[in-house]
């Protein structure tokens, strides 16, 4: 791996009730709770155009994962064939960014509700982008 170092700044964080990250849910979509994304007031005019019932792509910094795992048994069953990291949605892995597909619920000025969220409280949010329609659909 290279030597070169990128810097990047949380612009929001997750409040959740999520805290244990062994019996958080592997997925959003396998009972998550609705979290809050809590936006950093430097960063307000970033959301302006954000809209309830929106999806959004929330990415994080799963800041609590380990970064020396190359190999993973999927979804932690060992049951299952090991597999490269690369191919896995493991958040053990190199450079550990969550990728979480949320709907937003409700929006109260840096506060933005979402639903599927298995990302635990206090994680920190790297950036947050637009579900865009398939090609074919715009």
């Amino acid at each position: 791996m290279t030597d070169r170092v990128y810097e990047l700044r949380p612009i929001a964080w997750v409040e959740s009730s999520l805290v244990d990250l062994v019996i958080a849910p592997k997925q959003g979509d396998e009972g998550a709770p609705d979290a809050d994304l809590v936006f950093d007031p430097g960063v307000a005019d970033g959301i302006s155009d954000l809209c309830v019932g929106e999806e959004i792509i929330a990415l994080t910094w799963l800041d609590r994962a380990r970064r020396d795992v190359l190999a993973v048994h999927p979804r932690g069953d060992e049951r299952n064939p090991r597999r490269g990291v690369f191919s896995t949605r493991s958040p053990d892995r190199p450079n550990p960014v969550g990728l979480h597909r949320v709907e937003i619920v409700s929006i109260d000025d840096l506060t933005v509700r979402v639903r599927n969220l298995e990302a635990l409280d206090g994680t920190p949010v790297i950036d947050v982008k637009p579900v865009l329609e398939p090609i074919g659909d715009r």
